[in-house]
């Protein structure tokens, strides 16, 4: 790091931020020196989205000033802060889905012959792609279309395309909410060769050991202030949790969990979806348990999931809730028989971001709030007055649109609707990425509250620390098959990521240690 230049290169010096009625900024003061990583940490809402924006010209400062080498600028928009060496890697993905992943790369600032007419030189372009694909371990055809990718790959896509950039700092907004563990530990390798060639990298994350991990220097942020700074030997995961939320947040412990039933919920027997592998899918998920399931990207543990509720075409096998067997490819039925599934993207998949918070919660169920066809006002206001009380969320009223809303508040949203419905069997796909440490703990005590009452989760995730802290039960796909369960006396980050990469649990060899979190 280059602290020791007394100057910082980048100063925000009091800068404030209002919207709509609401102090998202209030005099936040922050530098950043060149070869150093800067995590901006705190809950959402907290102002730190807002900080990066004001600091990459997406959005302009109500008060306050900037400084980039001692002289003050002002950035009307991006493009301003770009050709100043500012770039940032957004936290919803900014991306065109019907274009090429080379064409996204590039956009904007295509690669041309030379000549009167200016084409584009796609050789050259797709050249350039595979190179920028191979620095963040992405092997993928330049040409596929970016529609066709997963979150993690779009995520990869979207911080290759920062790095095309000649930055100075780089602004890196929740980059590893959509990746594995794998993807993270090459991400890191990245930002460590940034850091190496003097660019300095501001990291926001709600993942404190990737914070202990990689930080120089720590900033939180809590109501739109400043709320302290901590130097690289004063990082802890509880200094951090302090300086995020000035209190201290307990984890989940294995003493809280609680005791399963030996009843089936769900039952898949030899279950097949287009290109999955052979033989098929057979698990449980017992009343009252919490069954993790861990892989790495493109293990297929999404695309069961959509299987099983009836999202993703089933070729084979049988899907069985509470003694019942479903109808292949009929979500309508899943959801009748008391199967919900909160999506991996919940902006995407989860939420109609411009509609409120109430026609979120209620449209799931307005089979039983309409009589004769019409929903029953009242009706609807209880459902809705209620979920927002149980699940905790944070609004102003029922009819706030929901994507103004934070992230761990949408995800609040997106579990209420479902559980108004008092589902069975829940399904939670990487159910708090994105979502600060707070909302974290609430989501936690949502799920073992639901277990105590009888319901069984299948929650999908790729955070270790969350499989291993919140399951009763692991089981691990590698490749579209199942490649072992673990019971809690088993559980380890080893285990898990050796039968994450196909290997035996008890095999333990070098190039799967290092896949520890920290």
């Amino acid at each position: 790091m280059s602290k020791a230049v007394s100057q910082p290169a980048l100063w925000a010096k009091g800068v404030s931020k209002r919207y709509a009625g609401v102090q998202a900024l209030d005099g936040v003061s922050v530098e950043f020196f060149p070869g150093e990583v800067v995590a901006i940490i705190g809950e959402n809402g907290a102002g730190k989205s807002t900080l990066m924006k004001i600091l990459s010209g997406v959005v302009q400062p109500d008060e306050g000033k900037l400084f980039l080498d001692g002289e003050e600028v002002n950035f009307p928009g991006p493009r301003d802060a770009m050709a100043k060496g500012i770039s940032l890697i957004h936290q919803e993905l900014n991306l065109a889905e019907n274009l090429s992943i080379a064409d996204n790369l590039y956009l904007g600032r295509e690669i041309r012959w030379a000549g009167p007419l200016g084409l584009i030189d796609h050789a050259a372009t797709r050249k350039g792609a595979a190179g920028l694909l191979s620095t963040v371990g992405l092997r993928l055809d330049p040409g596929t279309l970016v529609g066709q990718l997963s979150p993690g790959q779009k995520q990869l896509v979207e911080i290759a395309r920062s790095l095309s950039l000649t930055a100075r700092f780089l602004i890196m907004d929740e980059p590893t909410s959509s990746l594995t563990q794998k993807e993270t530990d090459q991400l890191e390798a990245v930002v460590r060769e940034l850091k190496s060639n003097g660019v300095c990298v501001i990291y926001i994350t709600h993942r404190l050991a990737e914070v202990r991990r990689m930080a120089d220097r720590v900033v939180g942020l809590r109501d739109g202030k400043n709320a302290g700074s901590l130097d690289q030997n004063q990082i802890s995961h509880d200094s951090l949790i302090k300086l995020m939320v000035g209190r201290e947040i307990k984890p989940p412990s294995h003493s809280e969990q609680v005791v399963t039933s030996s009843k089936a919920v769900l039952r898949l027997e030899d279950l097949r979806y287009a290109q999955s592998p052979l033989p098929g899918i057979s698990l449980e998920v017992k009343s009252g348990e919490i069954l993790g399931m861990a892989g790495l990207m493109g293990a297929g543990r999404t695309e069961l999931s959509e299987c099983v509720f009836g999202l993703r075409k089933r070729v084979g096998g049988k899907v069985i809730l509470n003694g019942s067997e479903l109808p292949a490819n009929d979500v309508r039925s899943s959801i009748k028989q008391g199967m919900a599934l909160v999506p991996e993207d919940r902006r995407g998949h989860g939420l109609l971001l411009e509609t409120g918070v109430g026609y979120n919660l209620s449209l799931p169920n307005l089979d039983w709030l309409n009589w004769f066809g019409v929903v029953r006002p009242g009706s609807e206001r209880r459902m809705v007055g209620e979920q927002i009380k149980n699940m905790g969320v944070k609004t102003t009223n029922a009819s706030k649109p929901v994507g103004m809303l934070s992230g761990g508040n949408q995800q609040k949203v997106v579990l209420g609707k479902w559980l108004a419905r008092q589902p069975k069997l829940l399904i939670l796909d990487e159910p708090t990425r994105g979502v600060d440490v707070g909302a974290r703990e609430e989501i936690y005590r949502i799920m073992r509250a639901l277990a105590a009452n009888g319901i069984g989760i299948l929650m999908i995730s790729s955070d270790m620390e969350e499989v291993l802290s919140v399951s009763d039960r692991i089981l691990v796909m590698h490749e579209g098959a199942l490649s072992g369960e673990l019971h809690r006396n088993q559980f380890s980050e080893e285990a898990v990521m050796s039968l994450a990469t196909g290997k035996p649990a008890e095999e333990k060899t070098a190039d799967h240690i290092g896949y520890g979190r920290g």
